[in-house]
């Protein structure tokens, strides 16, 4: 594989599939097919100035791939409906689980290697922990609609390869990632990170609301949850194809946890932003949306021993050094990556 193949992004307007197309940019990697809902306009900006071979619409794409027969080296299967408020499930089962089938069939029947997004919200509650262990995912539980569509679809794709009559991905890792934060963003509302909310809540009121604890054993604002920030992720993901193409054989193939390895509070992550903004924290506690509240993690912390066995060495971002950066760099100058 050279950096002249062809390699697909889906999810590519969206937040994390548009700074892996940067990345792939930066690394020299042109030949990219995009594919989302390009529809929705707002996301337009996180494309501006990335160079790539041609946009294609989501639900268009297996017909394009059925008459066009394109040669594609790798797939990176980032798009997915990642609202964990909505709670119609057929949403999310169409694009996760269904969508997400398609391509891996695709993959497996053309001999191609597939990165997909899986998510940390597959571990619930964790009553099992949150190590990537293949052997439990069939007994997680998660909590909301969309943990369950990411789930589903890592028991399937298990399926597949234990199963001999069926054909899988030459290598292929379901990447689960936990709270990803960092530039182009801007378009996710509700749904973006809590540094994005806390940045435009100092600049409007000069002070951050955080969520109550409704458990006795979390103080508030000491919720905990595994922030890591997009650059890692993208290095990780990134990673994956520079196996397969310096070597050609299959990396590790398997589900991985993407993480720090770290549970870091709300409240660090509040201090961290104002920071950013040369500025004393000042927090407020307001009690949880009533919608969220039975389906909130109040702990995830990532088990990150089986990607770095595999052979991934890079150092991860502390918190306050991925806000900063964040803040300094992106926010500050609403700039994208």
């Amino acid at each position: 594989m050279d950096k002249e193949s062809n390699i697909v992004v889906t999810g590519a307007a969206g937040f994390i599939g548009s700074c892996l197309v940067s990345y792939l940019n930066a690394n020299g990697y042109y030949h990219l097919i995009l594919i989302d809902d390009f529809s929705q306009t707002e996301k337009d900006v996180n494309l501006e100035g990335k160079k790539f071979l041609k946009k294609i619409e989501r639900e268009l794409f297996f017909d394009w791939l059925r008459s066009e027969k394109p040669i594609i080296a790798f797939v990176y299967h980032i798009g997915a409906r990642t609202d964990t408020t909505e709670f119609d499930y057929f949403i999310h089962e169409h694009l996760n689980v269904e969508y997400s089938k398609k391509i891996w069939t695709y993959c497996a029947e053309n001999n191609i290697p597939l990165v997909y997004a899986s998510s940390a919200a597959t571990y619930g509650a964790g009553e099992l922990g949150y190590k990537d262990d293949e052997s439990i995912i069939e007994q997680l539980q998660p909590l909301n609609p969309y943990g369950v569509s990411k789930n589903e679809f890592d028991k399937w794709a298990l399926r597949q390869v234990q199963d001999k009559t069926s054909k899988s991905p030459p290598a292929w890792a379901g990447l689960k990632f936990f709270n990803v934060y960092g530039p182009n963003e801007y378009h996710k509302a509700r749904m973006a990170s809590v540094i994005f909310h806390s940045y435009n809540q100092i600049v409007k009121n000069g002070f951050v609301k955080l969520f109550k604890s409704h458990r006795p054993d979390f103080v508030d604002g000491e919720q905990l949850r595994d922030f890591i920030y997009v650059k890692d992720v993208l290095k990780i993901c990134f990673w994956f194809l520079d196996c397969w193409r310096q070597n050609y054989v299959s990396f590790i193939s398997g589900i991985y946890n993407v993480g720090t390895g770290k549970a870091r509070s709300f409240n660090d992550l509040v201090k961290a932003t104002f920071s950013g903004m040369d500025l004393n924290p000042e927090i407020q506690y307001i009690d949880m949306p009533e919608d969220i509240r039975n389906t909130y993690q109040y702990y995830t912390q990532a088990k990150m021993q089986k990607i770095r066995k595999a052979g991934y060495i890079e150092k991860m971002y502390s918190l306050e050094e991925g806000v900063d950066d964040y803040v300094r760099n992106y926010l500050s100058k609403n700039g994208y990556y």
